[in-house]
């Protein structure tokens, strides 16, 4: 007996459904609020050296006292590393002239001064995370997507050993509890730590919420299912442009993005286990119980005395899991067809996650200021969601996830060759390419999912999550390629995408196709 039945028995999808999926989808509001933090966390405002004794420059206004102190850039700008090793008093007559020796220009040597009228403080001020540190600032987000990365795996075999909602909850607990530790630090080393251990705690919620959800819902609500819990994404991405604007400590930013998921872990307690995991790994009464639950609440009172949930045989038979069996991530590849998919969506995740962060986190150039920035992706993601939810169920879920990654690379790629002055040009393609990348991770949740069978749901997530993760911990690395080359990040990018959504041709696909409960049923 296959689980969709005992769906349709209880009610389909009802109220119990529509109750479960909005707790669910409160956790997807803090994703983008650390994994987006980045952007705000570690921002680096203008900055000068630190000229020393200042105060004998008494007769001079602070513009002179740069002048005079600071070498200026080809466009009249000065520069943010270097300064002079003695006062160039003849720039006073004539600033257009030349020092009188390149060799009295140096590295900053008293430190830094900043413009805090957009950041209070940022960790790059705090730490000067700038010059020299500059790889440091940007490896701040590699850190915690390497704990992302790490959570992964962990959490993806912990869920479909230990079941989803324990594992959420240890997810959540732990997030607020590094998420505060990262507030409270004291240096450098220790935020690095405690954003690597919040990247960890955070995969939890990444990896469960949504499988979690599709396991209690019918084939005809999958696709409503996944673009529900995108869109909270989205929201969070907003919300996290408001709490930006509106504090700009950055110890207080990770406080205001890190509290509400106390708000999640108080809410869970109202979700059941999912009957689904439940069954496939031989607690049949729990999943009774809980699936009476599920039918009440949907109007569905008789369902109590349905003989087939209450024999643990032949529930059993809807997967081809032994009692005291187990399964592992090799299981992925022990299999033919698994093994294909496996390879597959791994290198999709992550040419998903590596072309979107790699968008996502260059706010810059955008033509708005960095808040009103985040606030436009977040909010071009929506309409993005609604087209998704259209085409995946009209085209296919495999041809959506190929196209809208390698539209993600084409328009990457085309703002290499557009001009910098056609601005309104290159924002529209900018644009279009946040929306493909949005839209192509939003099918590769929802098609994940049903790839892989129950058994392995947890592991498959896991494993190709980690897959996204590695992408994500490398995106904002190649932001340092652009002093090879001004344009490599952006060829990098597109490069990849293209690459990664020619590869998803190559999977299966699974419009209308019944979840798989059992390795058998994939193969």
């Amino acid at each position: 007996m296959k689980f969709e039945d005992l769906l349709l028995q209880i009610g389909g999808f009802g109220r119990f459904q529509i109750f479960i999926l909005f707790i669910l989808c409160l956790p997807r509001i803090n994703l983008p609020m650390h994994f987006l933090l980045h952007n705000f966390l570690a921002a680096t405002p203008s900055h000068h050296c630190a000229i020393p004794h200042q105060e004998a420059f008494v007769n001079l206004t602070m513009e002179e006292i740069l002048l005079i102190s600071i070498p200026r850039e080809p466009d009249g700008t000065f520069r943010s590393c270097e300064m002079f090793s003695q006062p160039q008093f003849h720039l006073l007559l004539n600033f257009s002239l030349q020092p009188e020796n390149s060799s009295i220009i140096q590295h900053c040597q008293h430190g830094w001064v900043y413009d805090h009228s957009q950041f209070t403080s940022t960790i790059a001020t705090q730490w000067d995370l700038v010059c020299e540190q500059r790889g440091l600032n940007q490896a701040t987000a590699t850190f915690f997507f390497i704990g992302v990365t790490v959570g992964a795996v962990v959490f993806g075999y912990l869920s479909d050993r230990f079941g989803r909602k324990a594992m959420l909850l240890l997810s959540l607990t732990c997030t607020v509890v590094f998420g505060m530790l990262s507030a409270a630090s004291v240096s450098y080393s220790m935020l690095a730590i405690t954003r690597t251990l919040t990247g960890v705690a955070l995969s939890g919620v990444s990896l469960i919420v949504l499988p979690f959800g599709m396991e209690w819902v019918d084939i005809q609500h999958r696709t409503f299912t996944g673009i529900l819990s995108s869109i909270f994404w989205s929201i969070g991405s907003m919300l996290l442009a408001m709490a930006a604007y509106l504090v700009r400590e950055w110890h207080w930013l990770l406080v205001a993005v890190t509290a509400p998921c106390l708000l999640s872990i108080v809410c869970l307690w109202w979700v059941p286990e999912s009957a689904r995991w439940l069954i496939a790994n031989g607690k049949v009464k729990q999943a009774h119980r809980n699936l009476i639950r599920c039918a009440r609440m949907n109007g569905k009172k008789d369902f109590a005395v349905s003989q087939e949930v209450r024999n643990r045989r032949s529930v059993r038979m809807a997967t081809d899991k032994k009692p005291g069996g187990s399964y592992s991530y090799i299981s992925l590849f022990r299999t033919p067809v698994l093994r294909k998919i496996s390879l597959c969506s791994g290198a999709v995740w992550f040419g998903v996650a590596f072309s979107y962060y790699g968008m996502s986190m260059k706010l810059t150039g955008f033509g708005l200021n960095m808040y009103l920035s985040q606030l436009v992706f977040g909010v071009i993601e929506i309409p993005a969601k609604m087209v998704m939810y259209i085409l995946v169920n009209r085209v296919g879920r495999r041809q959506s996830q190929a196209w809208t990654l390698i539209l993600t690379g084409l328009c990457t790629g085309a703002n290499v060759i557009i001009p910098n002055s056609l601005t309104s040009l290159r924002s529209i393609v900018a644009i279009m390419g946040k929306g493909f990348s949005e839209a192509a991770f939003t099918t590769v949740y929802l098609y994940t999912s049903e790839l892989y069978p129950t058994v392995l749901r947890q592991n498959g997530m896991g494993y190709t999550s980690f897959m996204a993760r590695l992408g994500g911990s490398l995106a904002p690395l190649v932001f340092l390629l652009d002093e090879v080359w001004r344009s490599l990040p952006e060829v990098t990018y597109g490069g990849v995408a293209v690459c990664c959504g020619s590869v998803a041709f190559l999977l299966p696909e699974t419009l209308n196709v019944r979840l798989p409960e059992g390795i058998e049923d994939v193969e």
